[in-house]
């Protein structure tokens, strides 16, 4: 099925393993409401693909850094935010470079120990001085080439020890100047303005497998449907003028930045361009109404998801506290 859904809490539930069973989702998130210790996440995600009988279901997680960090102190180390890396590119761009590599080789060894397989970063937006906190520091920097080349060493880093990163939020949500977990941002941007600055970093990362939307109106692209929903931004401008091709999902469809019942605006972003709808509260009425929009994945979401799994690689690991100590020197937590 075109979906990947969450799970209530720390355990899987039996109506959550019987739901999975049935409605066969392409994968899951997780949050840090399902995280309290190594064991029991690897027993969750061992429980989670046991579901629905297929060992290479993708477990997601939203694990960004700073304020977006599903792993926390103290079980966890404390992972610096993307600004971070941002503020040591403009002292030495190389140095910040190597730290974001190391960064994500970090969190690679980190989820996949974990048996989480894809991670939801790089965050490839550009801030701007109007934007709202909601991206903030989990961008690199107001300068796309920045933001482009840090977001590759930390994807990098992670299909490095063996995860999938994951592009967003495209075409850009560093010009919201709303939180769209709460409403719908409205962009008033030109399409030079955006292609500028805005669409760039993906252009620079459109060969990397996955990436999700932005539930952002771009009134001069599209006046009547946000990213997500748009057939049009998702032709035009993320497939045709930034060249993605790989796997596209949804931003969270529980956020209310979409309006309307929950399984249309799975309907609609699935009509629009999206391959996979992305639910993630874990709510079992929301999620069957999801299930109930979603068909099978599409022929071309297919290729495009046994495409990213050729990505992963089995790189020779280098130990962790190696690699820690590595990045600590080049990026001081204090």
């Amino acid at each position: 099925m075109a979906s990947v859904f969450g799970c209530a809490g720390p355990n899987l539930l039996p109506d959550e393993a019987a739901f999975f069973r049935e409605c066969q989702p392409l994968g899951y998130i997780l949050f840090a409401r399902n995280c309290e210790t190594p064991e029991q996440i690897r027993r969750l995600t061992d429980d989670l693909r046991t579901a629905v009988g297929r060992d290479d279901a993708p477990v997601l997680m939203d694990h960004e850094g700073g304020r977006v960090q599903r792993l926390a102190p103290p079980q966890w180390r404390k992972v610096p935010a993307a600004a971070a890396f941002g503020r040591l590119s403009k002292t030495d761009p190389t140095v910040a470079i190597e730290a974001a590599t190391l960064n994500g080789q970090l969190m690679a060894l980190e989820l996949a120990a974990l048996g989480v397989d894809v991670n939801c970063m790089p965050c490839l937006d550009v801030t701007d001085p109007v934007s709202h906190q909601v991206i903030g520091d989990r961008a690199f920097a107001a300068d796309g080439a920045v933001v482009a080349r840090l977001g590759r060493a930390q994807a990098d880093g992670l299909v490095w020890g063996g995860v999938l990163p994951m592009i967003k939020h495209m075409p850009g949500h560093g010009r919201a100047t709303v939180d769209s977990h709460l409403e719908l941002p409205v962009v008033t941007a030109s399409r030079d303005a955006l292609s500028e600055r805005d669409f760039q970093p993906f252009v620079d990362l459109a060969d990397l497998p996955l990436g999700m939307t932005a539930h952002v109106l771009y009134s001069e692209l599209d006046t009547g449907h946000p990213a997500t929903l748009s057939k049009t931004i998702i032709e035009q401008i993320i497939r045709r003028h930034i060249g993605f091709d790989g796997l596209l999902f949804t931003d969270d469809l529980s956020m209310q930045a979409l309006g309307g019942e929950i399984g249309q605006r799975a309907a609609d972003a699935l009509a629009a361009g999206c391959d996979v709808a992305l639910h993630c509260n874990g709510k079992m009425m929301e999620m069957q109404a999801v299930a109930a929009a979603c068909g099978p994945l599409s022929k071309a979401g297919q290729r495009r998801w046994q495409r990213a799994q050729a990505w992963r690689k089995k790189s020779e690991i280098v130990p962790y506290n190696d690699l820690l100590a590595k990045l600590e020197a080049l990026l001081p937590t204090g």
